[in-house]
């Protein structure tokens, strides 16, 4: 990382309950194995500093594992060093996977929303830079749905001072990032919990979503 209304939120998120209540297990892979266990689902998600991102999907109920990792550029088995070189294309971004019967690609897709600024089209917080922009790696036409509804539903609801930019984007080959990248937060709590601090992450988030974010 670099150092450095109510009644239409309601109504809004009526419709969009009722029209997409079917799509609620998208990206799910529910079916069993030849041993007999499931099939976990996937997601992938650009949020900025992937080590943050990993951390807050890791407090979700049905989350089984994620994973830090660039997608959505033009260079096979990129390194941190040329993605954070802004000329690769790829996103920092992180892949969850998770637990269908636990928890929806509806509830992460608004779960993640609310714990970034998808306002910003430069990137994120302190790291600005493409490969640090929002966005939403969909894998069918189900979680696109989804996802459009849900920055839809967070677009009428007046509650941010600026249009979403998060992009949702056909999903592409993901490649993991070095080991060091891994489980950061866990590995260098000291480090990260400085980096987060001194970014200004959960402020910005606090600022813009209010006791919304750690309802979601």
């Amino acid at each position: 990382m670099r150092a450095r209304s109510a009644p239409v939120v309601a109504i809004v998120a009526g419709l969009a309950a009722t029209g997409l209540a079917f799509f609620s297990s998208a990206g799910a892979e529910n079916t069993p194995t030849h041993d007999g266990s499931k099939r976990m689902a996937s997601a992938v998600f650009a949020g900025g500093c992937f080590w943050c991102v990993e951390s807050d999907f890791d407090k979700v109920d049905g989350v089984i594992d994620t994973i830090s990792g660039y997608t959505g550029g033009h260079v096979a088995k990129p390194t941190y060093k040329q993605v954070s070189g802004e000329d690769t294309g790829h996103y920092e971004a992180v892949k969850v996977t998770y637990d269908p019967d636990v928890v929806t690609y509806d509830y992460l897709v608004s779960y993640f929303l609310h714990h970034v600024d998808p306002t910003d089209a430069d990137g994120q917080f302190c790291d600005k830079g493409d490969s640090y922009r929002t966005a939403i790696f969909v894998a069918n036409p189900e979680e696109r749905t989804i996802a459009e509804a849900d920055i839809a539903a967070v677009e009428a609801s007046g509650v941010l001072p600026a249009p979403v930019v998060t992009q949702v984007i056909s999903a592409d080959t993901f490649w993991p990032a070095e080991d060091y990248h891994q489980n950061y937060y866990i590995k260098n709590p000291i480090k990260y919990r400085y980096y987060r601090a001194s970014c200004g992450r959960d402020g910005r988030v606090k600022e813009l979503w209010g006791e919304s974010a750690a309802t979601h």
